[in-house]
């Protein structure tokens, strides 16, 4: 927003509403909507669903795993409505990520898949456990509603002998990941995740999009909206670039050696 002229305290009101928990999403929503903002940067699914039974003329600039599939948007060229922002491709990345994890531990027995039981699909969770039997691997599914049951869900996956968990894409995993990523490293299980940033944060694995550059994109879609333009004509934006991303120090403590094909196509290797 700097970058745009825009300097909190100066030119930008911020009206902050950030991370609260589920239950108070729809307060926090009717207080937003009663500070009558030009604009509102919203995150996942069910945040902006609760803003959407509020308002039907205050512009969303929302980011979601899949805004079509979701029912958050008409389509991405002509999003409709007052919302329109990113949609992360996630149905389609979640099941990269999975490949990516089993080449990477040839041999694998037990894959765990872990998942936010508030907005992932029983669809999405079925393609990923046949794709995992179709390599012969026996997939474990382990659905969380909340922060505080992951560190269970994570000790549940290593009692049942699984070394390795795919971590769904969710707000649920990314916001403040590294207290699980520690606890995943330090229970030796390996693990692929959303941001290429969490593989900086001493993950094993990572491939997506960078989280840092979804923000600036944000940012950009918002100034559309203050420069004039009407959500339901600013086409819904996607990744356009994605990197893998290796953390061998990760690698090298928990005991796996990754392929050597794998961390040619790496676009960053952690050593």
């Amino acid at each position: 927003m700097r970058i745009n002229g825009l300097v909190e305290g100066q030119n930008l009101q911020i009206v902050d509403g950030f991370g609260v928990s589920f239950d108070r999403i729809p307060t926090v929503a009717a207080s937003i909507i009663a500070a009558s903002p030009d604009v509102i940067v919203c995150g996942s699914e069910v945040p902006i669903r609760a803003l959407q039974k509020l308002t039907k003329t205050i512009p969303l600039i929302g980011m979601t795993e899949d805004m079509v599939g979701e029912g958050l948007v008409a389509s991405l060229p002509r999003p409709g409505g007052n919302t329109t922002g990113i949609s992360l491709l996630t149905p389609e990345l979640d099941g990269k990520r999975q490949e990516i994890l089993l080449e990477a531990i040839p041999g694998l027995r037990k894959l765990a898949i872990l998942a936010d039981a508030r907005v992932t699909k029983p669809e999405h969770l079925a393609q990923l456990e046949e794709a995992a039997r179709s390599r012969g691997v026996e997939p474990l599914v382990r659905s969380v509603g909340k922060r505080d049951d992951v560190v269970a869900a994570i000790k549940d996956v290593q009692a049942t002998g699984a070394s390795t968990i795919n971590f769904l894409a969710t707000p649920l995993f990314s916001v403040n990941a590294v207290n699980f990523i520690s606890q995943v490293s330090d229970l030796k299980l390996a693990s692929i995740y959303q941001w290429p940033e969490d593989a900086e944060e001493r993950a094993l694995s990572a491939y997506g999009p960078r989280y840092g550059e979804m923000y600036r994109l944000r940012a950009r879609l918002v100034m559309k909206v203050l420069n004039g333009a009407k959500p339901a004509d600013i086409p819904v934006e996607q990744p356009a670039k994605f990197e893998l991303v290796f953390n061998l120090k990760t690698a090298k403590a928990i005991g796996i050696k990754v392929p050597s094909s794998l961390l040619l196509r790496a676009d960053e290797v952690i050593e």
